[in-house]
């Protein structure tokens, strides 16, 4: 099992970033991905989720309304399209995979691998 998170980077506030995490292993249908990030300082967040069986998607309030989850099954990837970047968004982006349930979705503890991140930083 492996994912490969890619697309993070430097970007102004009020920019546009789309990170990638691309899967092998397993097949998308089967589990649910979620997206954690952890700033300097903080702890791990989750901040999105898209569930394997019916692609149902959850939000963190933090994210909700400029964030949007999505995933190609044929291409066994789950992408995270951010809009509208602001300064606190600064963090390493972890793609991961699980099978929680309802709202446990932002317990780290549940999922099973973790890729290894990709930073973000938004500049003021």
């Amino acid at each position: 099992v492996q994912l490969q998170a890619s697309g993070g980077g430097l970007v102004q506030a009020g920019g546009t970033l789309r990170l990638s995490c691309a899967l092998s292993g397993f097949r998308l249908v089967d589990y649910g991905i979620g997206w954690f990030r952890q700033a300097p300082g903080k702890e791990r967040e989750g901040i999105s989720y898209i569930r394997g069986s019916g692609g149902s998607t959850y939000y963190a309030d933090s994210v909700k309304g400029r964030f949007t989850i999505s995933r190609d099954n044929a291409k066994n990837t789950v992408y995270l399209q951010m809009n509208s970047l602001k300064p606190e968004d600064t963090a390493i982006y972890y793609c991961t995979v699980g099978r929680p349930v309802g709202s446990a979705w932002r317990t780290s503890s549940l999922y099973y691998y973790w890729g290894q991140g990709t930073l973000v930083t938004v500049s003021s």
